[in-house]
């Protein structure tokens, strides 16, 4: 199994994209209704005052979110590159530099967790532990909102908006997430797909909600 330390490409692909990728993709949630949705009914339902981390920040727009809407969001990537712009743009939040297999942060730290498109960086054998690892930090009932794009290709990029990069997008079918969340410790308590918002790559997105059991 790879460890945590593993994952130079990505971090270096993501390190030169830093800023593009800000620019780019900074304002999303402008034109994702579906995600704004699903993230607040995550936030109402983390219990009041609980620290919500957003796993996979890259430039912190989700954490930015998720502070103004109340949370005591903490945002952790595995990019310095985008901590620091994480930091810049978005001081209401906190950030750590951290990888999905090894979190910077404590036992059942959260009230509830996003990953929002991260784990499609992850080899097929770090789905697991990264799913174990969010559970770790995760308290007793705490929630977790996984997303992904459907289906079961690799796409490789070595160029990303004029960029030079080395890094690997990995589609990934729902059950499949889901029977790997339930291995985990999970209870997945809702899965919906939708297609592409105009903005936005032509793929179908998929979203599982996961509950870590209260025992």
């Amino acid at each position: 199994m790879a460890r945590a330390g593993d994952h130079d490409r990505t971090r270096t692909s993501y390190d030169t994209v830093a800023e593009t990728y800000l620019g780019t993709v900074g304002g999303e949630l402008a034109h994702k209704p579906l995600d704004r949705a699903l993230l607040a009914a995550l936030l109402e339902q983390a219990g009041d005052g609980a620290p919500v981390a957003d796993l996979g920040c890259g430039p912190g727009h989700v954490t930015g979110w998720l502070a103004a809407h109340g949370a005591r969001a903490v945002g952790i990537d595995l990019s310095p590159g985008m901590v620091a712009l994480a930091r810049r743009e978005h001081p209401a939040a906190e950030f750590r530099e951290g990888d999905l297999l090894r979190l910077p942060a404590g036992d059942g730290e959260f009230g509830a967790a996003v990953a929002l498109y991260s784990v499609i960086h992850l080899e097929p054998d770090e789905l697991a532990p990264a799913f174990a690892e969010a559970r770790r930090v995760l308290r007793p009932g705490g929630r977790l909102l996984v997303s992904f794009h459907v289906g079961t290709e690799v796409r490789h990029l070595d160029d990303w908006w004029g960029h030079p990069v080395d890094v690997d997008f990995r589609f990934l079918e729902p059950a499949a997430v889901a029977a790997l969340l339930g291995a985990a410790g999970f209870e997945a308590e809702a899965t919906l797909e939708r297609a592409h918002y105009p903005q936005e790559p032509e793929t179908t997105r998929a979203y599982i909600l996961a509950r870590r059991p209260e025992a």
